[in-house]
Order: C-alpha cells, then structure tokens, then sequence
C-alpha cells in the first residue's frame, strides 16, 4: 500500500524548500493532496503544481507526466510503510505476536493515508508499464520482508519457517482487498485488526504432519 512518511494536511503544503530535491517533495505532497481531495484519475498537472505552488516547468524538469509522478509517490510510500513494518516487528518476540505487530504496523500505515492506499490497490493496474513494474517490484519487496522474518529460528522453532514464497502473496493478496474493501466501505482499518490478524495466524500457522503448506 500506499508511505511513506506522514505527510503534512494538504492545507499546509508550502513552498518551504529549495533545491531539486525539496521541489521534488512539493510535487509528491500535491499529488497526494490532490488524490484525497479529488482521486488520481480526475487529478491533473494543473492540480499537481497549483497544489506545489510551483510551475508546469518545474513538473516537467522532475517527471515526464502525471504517471510518472504518480509512481514515485508510492514508490515512497511503499519503501516507507516496509521500513515501519519491519521497526515494528521485534523477531524475539513469539511467532504469533510478531504477526500482530507486523499487521498493526501495516494498518497504521494505512490508515494514515486511506486514500493513498486505495489509489494503490485501485488504479495502478490499470496504468501503464511504468506503474505495473512498480507493483511487480512492490510485490516481490514485500514477499522478500515477510520471508525474512519467517526465517529466524522463533519461527522454525514453532514448526513454520522459512515460508513460500506463494503463501506470502496470498497473505499480501488478503490484506490488500480486505484495506480496500473497508476503506469503500466507509470503514476504518482499525475495526478489522483482529480478523485481520486471526486470519493470518491461521495461514501461517504449523500445520499437522502431511498438511504443511508454508515451506519453500
């Protein structure tokens, strides 16, 4: 889903850096802002820089067009709510409980910035290549990170780990539509921590002998 650091209230984006880099953020935060307000599909260049308070040339000097700005916005976003995730899960702690703060840890993400999420789940299949290599990528950092931490020896010890790379994107799979749903729904993320969590200790769960469906 969906950043990446907390941003600042769209109200509030001002032109308080210089340099390529601080223009580059403007540019994210009035895309994001726009996105909240209005969603990506109707938000424009023009929405983007006025937003930025900035020009088209300082657009075009930072992305080729809309779709390009757009995948650098969650390419932040993602590369923020996996650094969270992993701050958030202590590998010493019981399997189970790493698995509640793994899912918290996304929620909180989410819910953040609802409107980012689904804009994630949402939109970017329906974009260009830009955008599915992205979700490519997005997949396979998320795989890699949930594979790390059901590799350790808290894990093998609970007869889990390592876990397959299959069932870590059916869980992905899972969480991504359940975020979705309840953010269209009008719901918070909050409400389904617990099924969320309920869920994914019983896919991940030690399964009886000849059951096993979670090794390489």
């Amino acid at each position: 889903m969906t950043t990446v650091r907390h941003r600042r209230h769209p109200d509030r984006t001002a032109p308080t850096d210089d340099g390529a880099g601080g223009f580059r953020r403007r540019l994210l935060d009035g895309l994001a802002a726009s996105i909240v307000e209005k969603g990506y599909r109707t938000t424009t260049i023009a929405d983007i820089v006025r937003r930025a308070r900035t020009s088209r040339r300082t657009f075009y000097e930072h992305f080729a067009d809309k779709e390009a700005c757009f995948v650098a916005l969650l390419t932040d976003a993602n590369t923020e709510m996996i650094r969270r995730i992993s701050d958030a899960v202590d590998q010493r702690a019981p399997w189970n409980t790493q698995v509640r703060q793994a899912i918290e840890a996304w929620i909180a993400c989410a819910e953040s910035e609802p409107a980012i999420m689904l804009s994630w789940i949402r939109d970017v299949p329906s974009l260009g290549d830009a955008a599915r290599r992205l979700q490519r990528d997005v997949l396979e950092a998320f795989v890699d990170t949930i594979q790390t931490f059901c590799d350790t020896d808290e894990w093998r010890a609970a007869g889990i780990g390592p876990l397959s790379r299959q069932l870590a994107i059916m869980l992905l799979g899972g969480l991504r539509e359940l975020t979705a749903t309840t953010v269209e729904d009008g719901g918070r993320m909050s409400e389904v921590t617990d099924i969320a969590v309920q869920a994914s200790i019983a896919l991940l769960g030690p399964r009886t002998p000849g059951g096993s469906i979670g090794g390489r």
